[in-house]
């Protein structure tokens, strides 16, 4: 079993940030990313790591920016250590497989938020106002819906251990200018459309997903993660059943097992059992491998 990594500490990079999941270096003309196995639910982080994750979210985020380069360019220069700078050398058995040396780029304060399904925040609001994010839905809708077409659903980025907040369209345009916004807007519905067919055709259903956009040479460029288990719900397409909850290969598994506890969403986390840390790992491994089969 590969290493668990919580956390890193390289002495000779300067560490430009740490988010939820990923530890980023600045390495002067290019970022380096490190996605550790830290995982959070309900925006806290766990005390616990699930093995191999950070490996998992790596890969399916490079194997995804390759294919969607015909609609958006991406941030990624390299994955293999033995490209990364000198400096990076000596802490290549962490970095292995877990990192990207990637663009620099000015990030857009919103996450986009594309939802191909009625499900998790969506559909409660649904059942409540009839609508997602203020885009009226039809009447009759169960939970899991498919929607007859995709809506976008931009929020803004909360600060670590913060809710990030729905937004309207227009308000994501008064914060990135009307064309920008535009752009990342069609970029995040035709990335997800083209995964859908994809990973359809692999056994899996995207219910929805969320990006991130920078940008890099006056330019908008797709950075962060892509289509992961993290940033995504994926359902198994042959046990799909509209009406109800879906199982999943992604992290619904431990929000739904934090669901039964008696625990407030907020920090400290509670212990995980073993065996959600095993079957949420499971979960993430099968994911890559459905989808870069």
């Amino acid at each position: 079993m590969t290493q668990l990594v919580l956390s890193t500490d390289f002495p000779d990079l300067p560490l430009a940030a740490r988010g939820k999941v990923r530890d980023i270096y600045d390495l002067g003309e290019a970022l380096l990313i490190v996605t550790t196995d830290r995982i959070s639910a309900f925006d806290v982080i766990m005390n616990e790591g699930i093995p191999g994750k950070g490996e998992v979210l790596t890969q399916i985020s490079a194997h995804w920016f390759r294919q969607m380069e015909d609609i958006i360019p991406n941030h990624l220069i390299a994955t293999e250590v033995n490209q990364f700078p000198a400096a990076c050398a000596k802490y290549a058995e962490i970095l292995k497989g877990r990192s990207m040396l990637v663009k620099k780029a000015r990030p857009l304060p919103v996450e986009c938020i594309v939802r191909g399904y009625l499900a998790g925040s969506g559909w409660k609001e649904y059942r409540e106002t009839g609508a997602v994010c203020g885009i009226t839905l039809p009447a009759g809708l169960s939970e899991s819906s498919r929607l007859d077409e995709p809506i976008f659903t931009p929020s803004t980025k909360a600060e670590l251990g913060e809710h990030d907040e729905n937004i309207p369209f227009e308000k994501m345009v008064e914060l990135c200018g009307q064309d920008i916004a535009e752009q990342a807007r069609k970029a995040t519905i035709d990335i997800y459309c083209k995964a859908r067919e994809i990973a359809a055709d692999r056994g899996i259903i995207i219910a929805d997903t969320k990006f991130e956009f920078g940008i890099c040479d006056g330019g908008l460029i797709i950075i962060d993660e892509c289509l992961t288990p993290d940033s995504s719900r994926f359902w198994p397409k042959d046990e799909y059943r509209p009406g109800c909850s879906q199982p999943s290969f992604d992290k619904q598994f431990l929000r739904d097992y934090l669901e039964t506890l008696d625990w407030d969403k907020q920090a400290p986390a509670p212990p995980l059992p073993e065996e959600i840390i095993r079957k949420t790992a499971e979960k993430y491994r099968e994911a890559l491998e459905k989808l870069t089969a």
